[in-house]
């Protein structure tokens, strides 16, 4: 039902399971909330646009059932996560580095989803010696094309927004109750016959991300900066990453991004990329399969050594 009492019940629901379960460091960068689940081999899990620690928990918490310890930071203006000056991918790749520092952790593999991947692969470039391999999960990157091959359209950023409407808490609870759908599809590019035709327990882990993403108004900042981002694509050195690399992409994401992310695959020295049919930028009904390719990678061994060690 949709009454003032239930918007501010939700919202103050939202707003509570982000106010715990997390920390903040002060670096050089600035404050960074971050938190960490899990035991052992370290993955620092990048979250996309509209998350927070808390979407990377999301992403990575069948990682850390798996083995693995999951590092999951908020992004610039993602929650209590300060914006500086400079909030560009490299930036924030620098964010990354100095939040390694803090938790004492020489080395990690990185993990990005969606408009996290800009300043995971700016990670891998600027930060090379602290990147043992890299996992990039529908990769908002769009490389430049040859000469003669039309460029890649990034997904067309919203006309001028006011920052009150980009972050009303209330308009996205509206969107979620009264037009799931079209969210679905128009806010988190997932085709809804996707979405239908998927187990109930992926249905409910797709509906827990859009839930998940109230507060809005708490990643107001974080939304804008991603906005510019994706509005100015920039060039990054693909071919110069030299770690072990897999790139994970659905034919079928309405942001229409699955031939970038093979071009990204295909710039990378040695990277591997998986490609499924169907399941949307969320990939839905395919969560089993992408954790075990991405478990499977993460468990080589050829990870423990950079490329052309002995």
């Amino acid at each position: 039902m949709l009454t003032a009492s239930s918007y501010r019940h939700d919202i103050a629901a939202a707003r509570a399971r982000v106010s715990s379960g997390s920390r903040i460091v002060e670096t050089p960068c600035g404050s960074i909330e971050y938190a960490v689940i899990g035991k052992g081999a370290p993955v620092l899990v990048v979250h996309g646009a509209g998350g927070g620690f808390d979407q990377g928990l999301e992403f990575g918490r069948p990682l850390a059932d798996r083995g693995f310890m999951v590092i999951a930071p908020s992004r610039f203006g993602y929650l209590r996560t300060s914006v500086p000056a400079d909030a560009s991918p490299a930036a924030q790749a620098d964010a990354h580095a100095r939040l390694l520092d803090a938790l004492k952790l020489p080395k990690v593999i990185i993990f990005g989803g969606s408009a996290g991947a800009p300043s995971t692969i700016e990670f891998c470039l600027r930060h090379a010696a602290r990147c043992s391999a890299v996992v990039l999960l529908v990769p908002a990157v769009f490389p430049p094309r040859r000469a003669g091959e039309p460029q890649y359209q990034p997904p067309a950023p919203p006309r001028f927004v006011p920052d009150w409407m980009l972050g009303s808490d209330l308009l996205f609870w509206l969107n979620l109750k009264l037009a799931r759908d079209i969210a679905l599809e128009r806010r988190f590019a997932v085709p809804v016959r996707d979405f239908e035709s998927a187990p109930p327990d992926e249905q409910e882990r797709i509906l827990r991300v859009m839930r998940n993403t109230l507060p809005l108004s708490q990643r107001r900042k974080g939304l804008r900066n991603d906005l510019a981002t994706v509005a100015s694509p920039r060039h990054h050195e693909l071919e110069r990453i030299a770690v072990p690399t897999l790139v994970i992409a659905i034919e079928n994401d309405l942001f229409g991004i699955y031939e970038s992310s093979r071009d990204v695959a295909q710039r990378i020295p040695g990277a591997r990329f998986v490609g499924f049919p169907t399941g949307g930028h969320l990939w839905v009904g395919r969560q089993n399969e992408v954790i075990s390719e991405v478990t499977a990678f993460l468990n080589r061994r050829e990870h423990e050594k950079p490329r052309g060690a002995r």
